[in-house]
């Protein structure tokens, strides 16, 4: 891969209230699926218009192994329980930052308004005016910011990093590293940003899913009207 050094900040998306997607490296595009696939028949790219018909009839037919030589390396910035949720995407590599080696910050994930429980979808939620915002934002706020002054006094009574934070809540923020081949970029996106994942992962989702588009728009179009096709 190329070198991260030229990376710059033109290449983070912010996401939630403290979170980000960062792309750091790429690897590949549109033209090395197309060169993978082709490969087995010794053959090269026949310009741009036989290219992207290769392409959408790889993805349309489930001929995806070209698209694992094309690779996305991310810095992911979310909440403890968004990363619980994302690293159930196991054809990855993944390297996050350990509370065993250093202190954690005070950054925690506050929501701008609670959802109330989606009664046909056990795991889902759904917008609620009728929920006491006020009042769940000033007792989600106490636990908060309990659980982060005991983390600090279990440190300063002299207690191991990796114990003290035992005490700390899932909405804590944690970093990673997150590198990935695009068809099983594709695989996270249609499974993330769908409208039956939770919220907050959906915006990383998103995030990940201008950039990909970005990056390999020819592939990108052709899921998308994949999608679409399937969809109607």
């Amino acid at each position: 891969m190329a070198g991260t050094a030229a990376r710059s900040d033109q290449d983070l998306c912010k996401v939630l209230d403290n979170g980000f997607v960062k792309l750091v490296d790429f690897l590949g595009g549109d033209g090395r699926a197309v060169e993978s696939a082709r490969v087995s028949f010794g053959s090269v790219s026949k310009g741009e218009a036989q290219d992207r018909k290769l392409i959408a009839y790889l993805l349309e037919h489930g001929h995806l192994s070209p698209f694992e030589h094309s690779v996305f390396q991310f810095h992911i910035k979310c909440p403890i329980f968004v990363a619980r949720q994302w690293m159930r995407h196991r054809i990855a590599s993944y390297n996050e930052i350990s509370a065993r080696y250093t202190e954690v910050h005070d950054e925690f994930y506050f929501p701008s308004e609670f959802r109330g429980q989606d009664r046909s979808n056990r795991q889902g939620s759904l917008p609620s005016a009728g929920l006491d915002q006020e009042r769940m934002k000033a007792v989600y706020d106490r636990a908060i910011k309990a659980a982060y002054s005991a983390y600090k006094e279990l440190l300063d009574a002299g207690a191991a990093r990796e114990m003290a934070r035992m005490v700390l809540p899932v909405a804590q923020y944690t970093q990673f590293y997150w590198s990935i081949n695009a068809r099983s970029l594709l695989n996270f996106i249609n499974l993330r940003a769908d409208s039956h994942a939770q919220w907050e992962i959906r915006r990383y989702a998103e995030a990940i899913q201008d950039v990909f588009s970005a990056k390999m728009p020819w592939t990108w179009e052709a899921w998308k009207g994949l999608n679409e096709k399937k969809a109607s």
